[in-house]
């Protein structure tokens, strides 16, 4: 029997780990009751904790004005303002944009929009001063608003000449006073030199070499490299004498050691990241000094765990007490996560350090659960639960486990002080950020003997690599509902309350702004459900389902009036591997679109009949189903069509996403006519109407999601259904029709007929009962089709057809490499290509070029191209032997004109499919790709700084217009090529697949589509006639309401219409319902 999503489930590490998992996504005010019943109401306790923190915050204030530095700046420009957001901006981009031109464009496109003389003053830090008085400067010089064109055109062309130099310079130097603030020195040895002078204060040090997650397998190398570096270096000049609790120390990321440290890589962990993180705890063994394994997104912790739990197992370390684990206060699952440290902690006989830490992906953790329809969030959405949290965790390390040393990373004197009032003579320190949390802390550390251990966890790197910290660090620390942000005299007692407090009293305990995930398109319909693919138990559920289904056998064929025929039935051989055949299909012939047609055209007017509101019902029932039966859906489409896990889940969400859709837009266009406005004494009301019997033909890309949502806008727009999927989907098409009628839909209104297309599809498109036809696919069969329906006798009737393109992606030298990388690699070769949208065409500034394909092949060496049914596959195969000779052809083709840049290597499990590549090639120009290649295959080009609006132009000349994507840090570019291109769909900074039904509607223009968009509100009015009722009501006895208007009008004349009063005299009824239009 095939197993699903895990080779070897019994493979994965052993699971101790159930009252973690439960907490994962809990109910949130389930999870905060249970902290607040943690932390004890000690009303003598609360009053000195408060009296301490008042004394905090007062020397804060007053240190606040006499400081300088980041902790300055951070006070000034908060981000929210449009300073802030531009700063931030700035930073990240500006130090790594190599040409002067962009460079001028992106410092123009961020300075001109802000107010920085706002920040100018005599009473504020010098850092503020300096980088203001440069911001503004430079505002003032480039600004091009109104009220400041008095300037001459002499000066503006003098300011020109000499002025983008100086505000390079100007700006340049403000951005690495910036990047110096955040980021103690760009080598090791640089840091700890500059660390000096707070080591003789008192201070201790934990370096972080600043980076985010390997890209590539050559990232990983060199952060491992670095990671070992700093560790020598630390460790050489480190004093012996002291204690190993006393010493420097380093923070490591494991996402930063393996660029694949991700749920479904399991074995790679262990097989390359473990031996990688090990060597790096035996150096720090050696040098006894401490290592500290950081916190990332919460879908690594399971990950996190399993390393840490090895590296207690191992007995080189048994004697080392360096190891520490950092845990995010954030999460519901934090408090769990430290009783399991501590049983396994103890359980070895070691010791742990812990370094907790309230938690810097708030911000990604709301958002990817809301994309990904989880059941939760993993993380509480009020602050105050996060403080009560954190606050409950600090007593249990204080309090309940003595092999684990804590660690307390805060910048809130409350908090600060809670923890020293439940200390009562318990050991641990206290940790803040380089560049902030001085005014804090300064007044817990003595020159020679500290009152408590204060660390500071310092990033050590070069600025090219500050963004995401940056932006952490920003979103942490310099928001306004931050304590850094709020320190004012007036605030003081607000600063101080005590957060269970403040918890305790609101109602309800999860915060109501931030809606659910299943509820966050409010009361018109619900989130489809999503699978959180990082949860193991839920994951070995889905295995054990999906593999159960593995030999079902599933049957298709002809599904007429709710009979399936299935003679003469044929072997369905799955894509993946030719041994694999799911089920088997028996095709549909000319009897068949005959009985088709005719119930359909029968059955039609009842169902148009039926209200909006009870086809409605029906849809949500069909999306229920599709939820209830999504193990085997899954497994049709990456049995039948090749689609590897993730991509087979989002197809039934999308299908799920349609269904609701449409349902909610059947209520708010079908369910009551509009009345329109008129003259009095008549009643204009206009109604949406079924059209008959549509066609729905769907391709095999997406066999249930397009396949559901063209068949689900046809019926929730009153129209009966003949629905012909593709040949290589017809068993998913067929189960979709099945659960649809089980959910309700008449079985004489909706049919499927399987089948060739080039021997049905003449039939049914030349049929006068076909009223309209809804078709996705390739161009040269929209227009075979638009032929067909125009050679018909009879009515016109609509096409809506959604063809392919030649996607493009612009890329300027502000986009950070990383984030492009990643989502060229997702828009272009996942999926195998085989995405309508898919990213074909990558147009890349020439001034990054280079490092940027060089990080772009690296990525793609570590794509998985396997089998789909396992949880490591990133791409399938392609869908037929007849698709895989095509993309072939084309492969051959690029390597004779010696334009091929890179492949990806296969796996060893494709021998038996249809398996392409992932490719990379060069071209010479735009032009010379004039047709799309459906498939894992992407074709580069370059351009200058002087060149985008030529080269927007360039695509457009290609006729198609679907997708463009845009990577730029410079919105006035983002802005220019979205206002140019001629596409459906543009995204600016993300990957440009995967669009969202309601969200994003999906379709294209030119050779791409002919609108109106998939999953929008207008698409239902393509599937719809209109029909208007005029009525004269005054035609009986009268114009009654007029009447009863002007008598409550109050004003002269005796019979209420006329007379006194100036009014003017109404012209006769006649002769206002006679006024005609063109109509």
């Amino acid at each position: 029997m095939s197993r699903f999503v895990y080779a070897d489930p019994d493979s994965l590490p052993h699971r101790d780990r159930q009252s973690i998992s439960k907490l994962y996504r809990a109910d949130e005010a389930v999870a905060a009751r249970m902290l607040l019943e943690r932390l004890p109401q000690d009303e003598e306790s609360g009053t000195r904790t408060r009296y301490l923190a008042r004394g905090l915050v007062k020397g804060m204030i007053q240190a606040q004005k006499r400081q300088s530095g980041m902790a300055a700046l951070m006070q000034e420009y908060d981000l929210s303002s449009d300073e802030g957001i531009a700063l931030m901006c700035l930073a990240e981009a500006l130090l790594r944009v190599p040409d002067k031109a962009t460079a001028d464009r992106l410092i123009h496109d961020k300075l001109t929009a802000s107010h920085w003389d706002a920040h100018l003053g005599r009473d504020r830090p010098f850092l503020v001063n300096a980088a203001t008085w440069s911001l503004w400067l430079s505002e003032r010089i480039i600004d091009t608003d109104d009220r400041r064109r008095w300037l001459s055109r002499v000066v503006h062309r003098m300011l020109a000449r000499i002025g983008s130099p100086v505000i390079r310079t100007a700006v340049r130097r403000t951005m690495g006073m910036l990047g110096d603030g955040f980021v103690l020195g760009r080598t090791i040895d640089e840091a700890m030199k500059r660390a000096r002078r707070n080591e003789k204060h008192g201070y201790l040090y934990s370096y972080d070499m600043l980076g985010e997650a390997a890209r590539t397998e050559e990232d990983a190398q060199a952060y491992f490299q670095a990671y070992k570096d700093a560790i020598v270096r630390i460790g050489k000049s480190v004093d012996p004498r002291i204690t190993m609790r006393e010493r420097p120390g380093i923070s490591v990321k494991l996402s930063a050691l393996d660029n694949r440290y991700e749920p479904g890589h399991e074995e790679r962990v262990h097989r390359r990241l473990m031996p990688r993180i090990l060597e790096l705890c035996q150096l720090a063994r050696d040098y006894y000094i401490p290592l500290c394994i950081d916190a990332e997104e919460s879908w690594r912790l399971d990950l996190s765990l399993d390393v840490v739990e090895r590296l207690l197992d191992e007995s080189s370390l048994e004697n080392w007490e360096g190891l520490g684990v950092a845990v995010q206060a954030y999460q519901k699952r934090a408090w769990e996560v430290l009783g399991w440290l501590e049983n396994k902690a103890a359980l070895k006989r070691r010791q742990l350090m812990v370094r907790l830490v309230k938690g810097a992906y708030w911000d990604t953790e709301i958002k990817d659960s809301q994309v990904q329809g989880l059941s939760d969030y993993p993380v509480f959405t009020r602050k105050a639960a996060t403080d009560v949290s954190y606050l409950a965790c600090a007593r249990h390390l204080l309090h309940d486990c003595p092999h684990l040393y804590p660690q307390f990373a805060t910048h809130n004197a409350h908090t600060v002080a809670a923890v020293m009032e439940m200390a009562q003579g318990k050991e641990f320190e206290l940790q803040r950020l380089h560049g902030m949390g001085e005014a804090l802390f300064d007044q817990l550390v003595g020159r020679d003997t500290p009152k408590v251990p204060c660390r500071i966890y310092a990033p050590v790197g070069s600025h090219e690599h500050l963004l995401a910290y940056l932006v952490r660090r920003l979103l942490e620390n310099g928001a306004n509902s931050s304590f850094v942000h709020r320190i004012h005299e007036d605030d003081l007692e607000h600063l101080i309350a005590d957060p269970a407090a403040q918890l305790r009293i609101c109602e309800p305990l999860r915060n109501p702004r931030i809606a659910l995930p299943k509820d966050i398109y409010g009361k018109a319909r619900r989130n489809s459900a999503g699978l959180d693919f990082s949860d193991r138990s839920l994951l070995l559920k889905l295995s054990a389902q999906m593999t159960q289904l593995a030999g079902k056998g599933w049957r298709g064929g002809p599904l007429v009036a709710g009979t399936m025929r299935t003679d003469q039935a044929q072997a369905v051989i799955s894509p993946a591997d030719a041994q694999c055949q799911p089920g088997k299909m028996t095709w549909a012939g000319e009897r068949d679109v005959k009985a088709a047609l005719e119930a359909a055209d029968a059955a039609w007017p009842d169902w148009e009949a039926t209200p909006a509101e009870d086809r409605a019902q029906i849809l949500e029932k069909v999306a229920d189903l599709y939820e209830k039966h999504q193990a085997e859906l899954m497994s049709l489409c990456v049995e039948e069509a090749g689609k590897s896990l993730r991509d087979a889940h989002a197809e039934v969400r999308e299908a799920v996403d349609f269904c609701r859709y449409y349902a909610a837009q059947a209520r708010r266009l079908f369910s009551r006519s509009a009345v329109l406005p008129g003259p009095t004494g008549e009643r204009n009301e206009l109604s949406l109407r079924g059209r008959g019997t549509f066609l729905c033909i769907s391709p095999w890309n997406f066999p249930l999601a397009i396949f559901t949502g063209q068949v689900t806008a046809a019926l929730a727009a009153g129209n009966a259904v003949v629905a012909k999927p593709a040949e290589q989907t017809s068993l998913v098409a067929t189960r979709a029709v099945t659960l649809m009628h089980q959910a309700g839909i008449p079985v004489n209104v909706l049919h499927c007929l399987p089948g060739p297309g080039g021997e049905i599809g003449p039939l049914l498109v030349s049929d006068p009962r076909i009223k309209g036809v809804a078709f996705t696919g390739s161009n040269e069969t929209a227009r075979l089709i638009n032929q067909g329906l125009a050679e018909r006798e009879g009515p016109i009737v609509p096409l809506i057809a959604e063809t392919g393109g030649i996607n493009a992606m612009i890329v300027d030298s502000t986009a950070l490499h990383e984030q492009v990388v990643m989502d060229i690699v997702r828009s272009a070769f996942l999926s195998a290509g085989q995405r309508c949208s898919a990213l074909r065409l990558l147009c890349v500034q020439a001034d990054i070029v280079k490092p940027l394909l060089k990080m772009l092949k690296g990525a793609m060496d570590s794509l998985v191209v396997g089998d789909p049914r396992w949880l490591v596959t990133d791409v399938g195969p392609v869908i037929d032997a007849e698709a895989l000779e095509r993309l072939e052809a084309h492969h051959q083709t690029m390597e004779e004109h010696g334009r091929v840049l890179h492949r990806a290597p296969l796996g060893g499990d494709c021998e038996q499919g249809f398996f392409m590549a992932p490719s990379l090639y060069r071209l010479e120009s735009i032009d010379e790709l004039m047709a799309e290649v459906f498939g894992p295959m992407l074709h580069v080009v370059t351009w200058r700084a002087r060149e985008l609006d030529s080269l927007v132009d360039q695509i457009n000349d290609l006729g198609f217009g679907l997708t463009l994507g845009i990577h730029s840090r410079i919105d006035a570019h983002a802005e220019a090529v979205t206002r140019r291109a001629r596409v459906g769909n543009a995204y600016v900074n993300r990957d440009m697949v995967g669009a969202v039904v309601g969200t994003q509607p999906f379709g294209g223009e030119g050779l791409s589509g002919t609108g109106f968009k998939a999953g929008g509100p207008h698409y239902l009015l393509k599937f719809a006639t209109e029909r208007v009722v005029t009525m004269n009501t005054a035609a009986v006895g009268g114009n009654a309401s007029l009447f009863a208007m002007a008598e409550g009008d109050g004003g002269g004349g005796t019979n209420g219409h006329g007379g006194g009063n100036g009014q003017k005299r109404l012209p006769p009824p006649q002769s206002v319902s006679r006024r005609r239009s063109a109509g």
